[in-house]
Order: C-alpha cells, then structure tokens, then sequence
C-alpha cells in the first residue's frame, strides 16, 4: 500500500496533504460541514510538520474548500458552482400595499400538519433544543419565588432581565441604560411599538427586499404602505439604494436588518451601518433595526446594533430571545433611548406585560452563564447544518438554481430558474410530506414568485435530507 504522502514527489508535501483532502471529500468520507482532522492529528498520522498541514489547509481554504472557525478548526464547505448566489433585483419603483396574509396563514398550516418535515419554519432552537435547561430553571425559580413568578409583571419588563441586556450591550461597546429597554411578547411585539410611535396609517416604510414576511404582514396591518430596497445575499442593504429612495419618495421611516438578514443571510458590515444611522439622521428619518439574529452569526464576532451609531435618538432596536433560546417563552425586547416612557406606555395599552415566569427563567438562563455558551454551540450546529444543505440543494435541484450562502441565521434563499413558481413547488411538495416558505410571502409585489426560502434550523437527520431531495427533485420536475 502506498503511503499517503511521498516525500520524494515532485509535488510539494502541503499539496499533497491539500489532495488527500480532495479525496476524502471525493470518495465520501468527509462530508459538507463536517470538520477535518485538527492540525495536529493529521501531522501526526502523516508523521510530517504542523506548519505543513497549515500550508495545505489555508491552500484549501483560499480557494472555498474549508472554513476556518475560531476555537473550532477547519470545516468542509459545500460545493457551489461559479455566481451561483441569487441576483440583487432592483430598486423599486413605487410603494404598495401589502396583501399577504392568506398565503402567510396558509404556509403556517402546513407548518403544524403531522408528518410534515418543516423546512419554511425557521426556528433555529429546533436544531438544539433549550428544553431540559430551561424546566430545571424554571423549577428553581418556582421554587425560589414561588406564587410571586406566575404573578402579574411590572409593565416595562423584568428589571433583572433588563440590567442583563443593559450589560450585553455593554460587551459590544454601547452603555445603555436598562430604563430604555422594554421587555416585549417577541420581537413582533416589539416591531409593532416601534411602528406606531414613529408612523401613521398610510405612511411609507422602507424595507429590505427580500424581507421577513412578519414585518411585512405588520405593516398591512397597520394601514402603511412598504417601499422595497434590494439586498445583496452577500453585502446587505446598499446606502446608495437607501439615498436613491430618500430622494424619490417620502419614506417616513426603515425597518432593516442590523446584522445577517433575513432571508438572505447577508452579513452588513460596520462602516455600512455608520453611513447608514448618518444618512438616515440627517434626512430626519426613523431606522428600526431588527437584531434578532445577530447572536447567530458564523465568523470570528458579532456585528454591532446600529443603535451604537445614533446620535439623534431616531434608531429603535428589536430584538428577542425567539431564535436563540426559546420560541414559545415570546420574550423579546425594544431598546428605544428616544421613545422609553412612551414604549412603555404603548406596551401596557396593547398587552399590559409580558410573562414573568419566562423573563425570570431567562434573566437566570443568562446569569448563570449557560446561554452564552449553549450560543457557541448552537452557531457551529447551524453552521454544519448550513454545509449540509448546501451540498444537498446542490445535488439535487435543477440546474441553473442559485442559493444563498448565509454569514448567520439559520435559512437559506434559493432563486429558482425564472419559469418556475415556489407557490407551485410548496403546493406540490405537502403530499410528499415537505412545507418550503414560497419567495411570494417576502415581499409586496411578485417579484420573488421563483424564489423559496428553507431553514436549515433542525435536528439534521435522513428525513431531513431526503425533504430537500425531495424538493429538488419536484423542481426537475416542473422544470
């Protein structure tokens, strides 16, 4: 048997290690998202340097092969074929109406069918549930508190949970003042204040396109109208987008993503969200960031809220613990330094307070230091999950599909050849026992009508995998 590397080879000793890779992945053996043997294992078994092994692995890493994470090692990435991220489309022309809901509501039936693999939902929690920490902290805090945690909260919020998210913003140099922070039902909540303290019914708001279908359902609940503003799958919202639409329309205020959006999983860098707090200040113009997947991120740190760039006080933060802890508890949050006492009072006239036994589980969750790293776990869980999905979608959708590679969150945007209909595609995978989000529901106009969006938030498992063959091969057939 010959041995894996060849000293008297011409080929130097790092490409030769940078092939074996090759062959590994080629023969099966390593798979999308699974990490390759560590710097030290594999110059073990090779008997040859650790800088080699480097050499080969940075190589492989130039050219998209691995990734590299921090404290974690290197990870095979999947295969995708040259431009195949989707398109950034167009600034919009006009504003409109939002109309949504039927197909919205009908999407989150399918969702709750038995036997369905859910791949619209995402619910990043799924991929590694909170369930057994959280019961053992709740049981203590019944236990300590006793009838005090299933009573009536203080309207603002929990002030323990408060004075925790005050000291989180505070890691990400922003000092916030726990009196600015209201705790709400979710983030939806959350958007939904913000909404109505800085807008009116038929007022224009500006949102990323694609966008979240919630903020979008929000909004046509509301009486405004939704002005669409591309995103690039890569690079986020353009400023100069924004500037366009600012001299164009009477835009009274921007729900964007502040960190990876949603559904594209674009990573908005720092000195984009600096230039976009100044435009948008100058112009008088309010930005409510939604930050609830800003934890989930894949590279070395977190990208910082928008909020830590205002200086008018026209920046609203929202935010939640729905898609990192745990759904059902529907704690989320408005950081609002502009708007405090007036949230407040908001937020007791639609739903006096939210549950105090929740808030306290997760002010403990927190506090004691579990959260944190239940997050470092979930992102590299997410991230081989991400892998995983790629290389599926890659083998088995139609030629000419084009896909997202996201830098965080937990969904994937797939842009389909132009004559198909995701519509069509979600109707027709439901009997296969199979629920995709229809690219129609993220945005007010039909432009996303060959687009889906899937979440690669759940235990991934054969089911799973044979859900989105099964998928691909429906799109093959109404190709």
């Amino acid at each position: 048997m010959q041995p894996l590397v060849n000293r008297e080879n011409h080929t130097y000793l790092y490409r030769q290690v940078a092939d074996i890779i090759r062959d590994m992945q080629t023969n099966g053996t390593l798979r999308a998202g699974e990490r390759i043997p560590s710097l030290r294992q594999l110059a073990s078994t090779l008997n040859i340097s650790v800088p080699t092994v480097k050499q080969a692995y940075e190589e492989l890493e130039r050219i998209g092969m691995v990734e590299s994470r921090p404290k974690s090692g290197y990870f095979l990435r999947a295969s995708l074929t040259v431009n195949a991220t989707p398109r950034k489309p167009r600034l919009a022309a006009k504003a409109l109406p939002v109309s949504r809901q039927q197909l919205i509501e009908q999407a989150y039936n399918a969702i709750h069918v038995p036997g369905i693999v859910p791949l619209g939902i995402c619910n990043p929690v799924a991929a590694l549930p909170t369930n057994k920490a959280l019961a053992r902290i709740m049981r203590r805090v019944m236990s300590m508190a006793g009838e005090e945690a299933i009573g009536y909260g203080p309207f603002a919020g929990f002030e323990p949970l408060r004075r925790q998210l005050a000291r989180r913003y505070l890691d990400m140099d922003m000092t916030v003042d726990p009196s600015q922070i209201v705790i709400t039902n979710g983030a939806q909540e959350a958007l939904t204040l913000a909404l109505k303290l800085v807008a009116k019914p038929g007022d224009i708001i500006a949102v990323e396109s694609p966008c979240y279908f919630g903020i979008l359902e929000l909004i046509e609940s509301l009486g405004m109208l939704a002005y669409e503003i591309p995103v690039c799958s890569q690079e986020g919202i353009s400023v100069e987008d924004v500037v366009q639409a600012l001299e164009r329309h009477p835009i009274k205020a921007c729900v964007f993503s502040s960190s990876i959006t949603n559904p594209m999983g674009a990573l908005i860098d720092e000195s984009t969200k600096q230039q976009l707090v100044a435009l948008l200040e100058e112009k008088q113009v309010y930005l409510i960031e939604d930050d609830v997947y800003g934890d989930l991120y894949f590279g070395e740190s977190r990208g910082i809220p928008a909020q830590r760039y205002a200086q008018k006080g026209l920046v609203l933060t929202c935010s939640s613990f729905s898609k990192t802890a745990a759904p059902s508890h529907r704690v989320g949050w408005l950081l609002a330094p502009g708007f405090a006492g007036q949230a407040a009072s908001l937020k007791r006239a639609l739903s006096c307070s939210s549950s105090l036994l929740n808030q306290w589980s997760l002010s403990e969750f927190i506090g004691n230091g579990e959260y944190d790293r239940y997050l470092r776990q979930l992102r590299q869980v997410l991230f081989v999950n991400k892998e995983r999905m790629l290389a599926c979608i890659a083998e088995h959708f139609v030629a000419g599909t084009r896909v997202s590679s996201p830098a965080g969150g937990a969904v994937l945007w797939l842009e389909l050849p132009k004559r198909l209909d995701g519509n069509q595609l979600f109707q027709q995978a439901l009997p296969s026992g199979v629920s995709s989000m229809p690219g129609t529901l993220f945005a007010p106009s039909d432009k996303y009508r060959h687009c889906i969006r899937l979440s690669y938030g759940l235990p991934w498992t054969d089911k799973v995998e044979n859900a989105v063959a099964t998928l691909g091969r429906l799109s093959k057939g109404l190709y």
